[in-house]
């Protein structure tokens, strides 16, 4: 059975906004004041699904990620510019900074429920992407990696008035100064 995987970055509070800074928000760049350990190489354990599976991306966090990856030759690198990546934008872009890159050129929830009939699809950042798939009800598994910083304000992975939810913890694990957690919808 194909996943709808979330990655993402996320203080104690909650706050997945800005971690490295480039949003230019007051208190952007919260993930990397704790060292590197927690933020190198295949930190969410996507493994093989990187060869399998497809990157779903907002137009922010993909412009991001093509300023980043194309430029790095390590495996994770090299498994990041190979996988297949779709970006959903209403904003005209130039996907040539990034190897296999297409646009959205269906409704998301569609989208979705297309690509997980085939593979994984995972889904970094690009908070309002995971609002929509959450609302929807496709979120599969949360792979968050916590910061030990409270920011008080931002965006946050789940958003006052979202739906009741259970999830079941499959693992947590210290990564620098930062614990990765993994929670999957219950079976049945």
């Amino acid at each position: 059975m194909h996943r709808t995987i979330v990655i993402e970055f996320s203080t104690l509070d909650g706050i997945i906004e800005d971690p490295d800074g480039s949003g230019g928000t007051p208190n952007g760049g919260w993930a990397f004041r704790h060292g590197p350990e927690a933020v190198a190489g295949d930190k969410f354990h996507l493994g093989t699904t990187l060869d399998s599976g497809v990157l779903l991306l907002g137009r922010a966090t993909w412009q991001l990620f093509a300023r980043i990856w194309p430029n790095r030759t390590d495996d994770f690198s090299a498994a990041m510019n190979r996988i297949p990546k779709v970006v959903a934008t209403h904003t005209p872009i130039d996907l040539t900074a990034w190897p296999n890159s297409t646009t959205l050129d269906e409704d998301l929830i569609a989208a979705v429920a297309r690509h997980k009939a085939d593979r994984d699809v995972v889904v970094a950042g690009s908070a309002s992407i995971v609002h929509a798939l959450a609302a929807a009800d496709l979120v599969d598994e949360y792979r968050v990696l916590i910061f030990p910083s409270v920011m008080g304000t931002g965006i946050r992975l789940f958003p006052e008035g979202s739906a009741p939810e259970h999830f079941r913890l499959v693992s947590a694990e210290p990564a620098g100064q930062a614990v990765l957690l993994c929670y999957q919808r219950p079976a049945g």
